[in-house]
């Protein structure tokens, strides 16, 4: 957001300004408001909301931002100011003519069958803003990239895709058709996407903004400093538990870098830790405040929309996940304060008052959110009711949540929720365009024929995706696009998997193994008795496409299905964070690099060694039962995996407790290659104890050399 969108949503300077300042705020905190009013109590019909989220949004996006560069003087009603303001209530006013004019297009539509769309002027006049609309409003809040793909997508359905050849060519639609899928399709910008939006993201944003104004900042800091301060690289080690916590109440990692960096990079850098590593360590910290439970982010809730897979299960399959990342953080840490002699003194006296009140006003409406979330509640209804609960506790505090203090919320709530409704809408006529011309097939197929079958080949094609994509897209926006291309093909080869293994064992049953006539392969005759793997993949790999969408369902429990698209888009969406800390483009490595004063590519770079659980953890989704297995088997995955993460990070820096020469080198990786072997006890506890040995020893040299 821009300086004058900060000094629009400043309530206290607004409070300052008189009765104008005032009708300011009172028009946002009622827009905040029926966010929570339409979500909890009274249900505003699906497209309605929809358009009056926009609605609002677009206007207060189009007064905040400006098309023209330099400063605007906001003292007087200036031209740029007075067209601005033409412009929101144009978007406001056609918007609500949207959802107004849905049933009459359809009554004058049926009245004359076998017509295409029937449209007023006016409603003409009402689409063709709020698409140009929210094209321009995407340019100004994220730059060129995003308008760009929406202009790309409505070409390609209305006349790009009949004239590309090969895979790509698809048929064009009429005008009044692409508009009419745009506004009223649920793929559409006003479909599921903003759904989640104004049913969801805004809400989980409002209580951040809740928690932030009530001190839970302050508390975060203080909990940190109790946790990690006494422990060697203690400074470091703050940054990695305070982002982790700020990932609850943050939605971005460049804002997660920017509220706790600003505390903790200065911490790092006394307590004797290099500035880009400094830097480094708050930017992968934060990046994985957004794989953090109850909330990550926006990601979590289009997951959910998207995969029709509850909400709560999401959460409770990333926790495990989550934590490996961190650990993954905080073991670096540890390498780097026993390389560079790092000392272990505590960070800074901790302020007790700020940590009881933050028990009450974090702790406790984080519960009662959590809770709600697992016993089946909607995320809408628990985020208004974790609100409820922190406005009610905050007055046993020092932090009251009274009139004013509520407004700052709601304005902060809206300030940082502007940018992804806007986005949201716009990547909704992406979608459409998408789902329309039928290109997310398109790319699965692609997908499948360059890996030639292979998983590790397909989660390096969508990395490389998610990193190009990530360079001009907000990660959220990212993951949509990527999950809508290829989380489906990354679903079916790792459904794949397991039929090959029926395939290697025989199929005894013959409705099964008559699914297998249409394939032409010379293996088909020993889909009874068995067949060797080699047999068995290339049988996979002759099966068509087509074909195998429809083999799948059939051959594969629709329970497991399941897990593996939830698999599927786990992986896509941790991937596409990886875009916050890997060069060129590493916005959080940037805005930290930038307050620790530090050169930005090194900063990325040494953000991106930080960050490897970013792939690390993928490849554990993709090899192992982290997700779909019983918790035994998470957790054994889980408790061996972090000799391997160790291992790795090791092997990275060469350095351990101490100095590591290159046969201990060796035995270390080899430890932490057999520490990853899933569900293999044997090798995992002979790979443990290598990796443990290793690091030992090291510390006894560390031992000799001090003493």
């Amino acid at each position: 957001m821009s300086a004058r969108a900060d000094r629009f949503f400043d309530a206290d300077r607004q409070m300052a300004a008189g009765p104008f300042g005032w009708c300011i705020i009172l028009v946002v905190c009622a827009f905040a408001s029926w966010h929570i009013v339409t979500n909890v109590w009274w249900i505003e019909p699906g497209r309605w909301q929809n358009c009056i989220h926009f609605a609002g949004f677009a206007f207060l996006a189009a007064f905040t931002t400006t098309s023209v560069k330099g400063n605007v003087d906001e003292s007087k009603l200036s031209l740029p100011l007075l067209l601005n303001l033409l412009f929101g209530l144009a978007l406001f006013a056609s918007s609500l003519w949207v959802a107004y004019a849905e049933n009459g297009v359809y009554a004058r539509t049926l009245a004359k069958t076998g017509q295409a769309w029937q449209f007023t002027w006016i409603d003409w006049a009402a689409a063709i803003i709020v698409i140009v609309g929210v094209i321009e409003l995407t340019r100004r809040l994220t730059g060129w990239i995003i308008p760009i793909l929406v202009i790309l997508s409505l070409s390609y359905i209305l006349f790009l895709g009949s004239i590309l050849p090969g895979a790509f060519r698809a048929a064009s639609l009429p005008l009044n058709d692409v508009i009419f899928r745009s506004l009223y399709n649920d793929e559409g910008m006003f479909g599921i996407i903003t759904t989640i939006s104004s049913a969801n993201i805004t809400l989980f944003m409002i209580f951040g903004a809740f928690l932030v104004v009530s001190g839970a900042s302050d508390f975060v800091i203080e909990l940190s400093k109790i946790i990690a301060g006494r422990f060697r690289g203690g400074a470091a080690l703050v940054a990695v538990v305070s982002s982790a916590l700020t990932g609850t109440i943050s939605g971005s990692a460049v804002a997660n870098t920017a509220s706790t960096g600003v505390i903790t990079i200065p911490l790092m850098k006394s307590n004797g830790f290099r500035p880009q590593f400094a830097a480094g360590v708050e930017a992968s910290a934060s990046t994985g405040g957004q794989l953090m439970p109850p909330i990550m982010g926006a990601g979590a809730f289009v997951m959910a929309s998207y995969t029709s897979i509850p909400y709560s299960t999401i959460v409770v399959v990333s926790i495990l996940p989550a934590m490996l990342y961190f650990l993954s953080v905080a073991f670096i840490v540890r390498i780097e304060a026993m390389k560079y002699n790092i000392g272990s003194d505590e960070v800074e006296k901790v302020d007790r008052s700020k940590v009881r009140a933050g028990v009450l006003n974090f702790v406790l409406p984080l519960c009662v959110m959590t809770y709600m979330l697992i016993s089946g509640k909607t995320p809408s209804f628990a985020a208004s009711y974790a609100i409820g609960t922190l406005i009610f506790v905050s007055f046993f505090t020092r932090f009251k949540m009274g009139p004013k203090n509520i407004a700052r919320a709601l304005m902060l709530g809206i300030k940082t929720a502007t940018m992804t409704a806007i986005l949201l809408v716009a990547v909704g006529l992406i979608n459409n365009a998408v789902t329309t011309s039928g290109l997310a097939n398109t790319f699965a197929l692609m997908i499948a024929q360059w890996s030639q079958g292979s998983l590790i080949i397909a989660l390096t094609l969508i990395a490389i995706a998610s990193l190009v994509l990530g360079m001009g897209l907000p990660v959220t926006a990212a993951y949509i696009v990527l999950s809508i291309l290829s989380a489906p093909a990354l679903a079916g080869m790792l459904a794949d998997g397991q039929i090959t293994q029926m395939l290697v064992n025989g199929i005894t049953d013959p409705a099964v193994a008559a699914s297998f006539m249409l394939v032409d392969s010379p293996h088909i005759q020993q889909i009874s008795t068995g067949m060797s793997i080699e047999a068995a993949r290339e049988l996979m790999s002759s099966i068509p496409f087509e074909l195998a969408v429809v083999l799948r369902p059939s051959l594969v429990d629709p329970t497991i299905m399941t897990g593996y698209l939830l698999t599927a888009h786990l992986i896509v969406f941790w991937l596409s964070q990886d875009s916050n800390v890997t060069p060129p483009v590493c916005l959080a490595a940037f805005t930290a690099a930038g307050i620790a004063g530090s050169k930005p590519m090194r900063t990325g770079v040494e953000a991106w060694k930080i960050a490897k659980g970013l792939y690390i953890v993928p490849l554990l989704f993709a090899y192992t039962p982290l997700v779909t297995g019983s918790w035994v088997e998470k957790l054994t995955v889980s408790f061996f995996a972090l000799f391997g993460i160790y291992a790795f990070n090791v092997l990275l820096q060469r350095y351990a407790e101490g100095p590591m020469p290159w046969w201990r080198l060796i035995l270390m990786g080899i430890g932490g290659v057999m520490a990853f072997i899933p569900l293999h006890l044997p090798y995992n506890i002979v790979g443990a104890l290598l990796v443990f040995g290793c690091g030992y020893l090291s510390w006894l040299d560390t031992r000799r050399a001090a003493t």
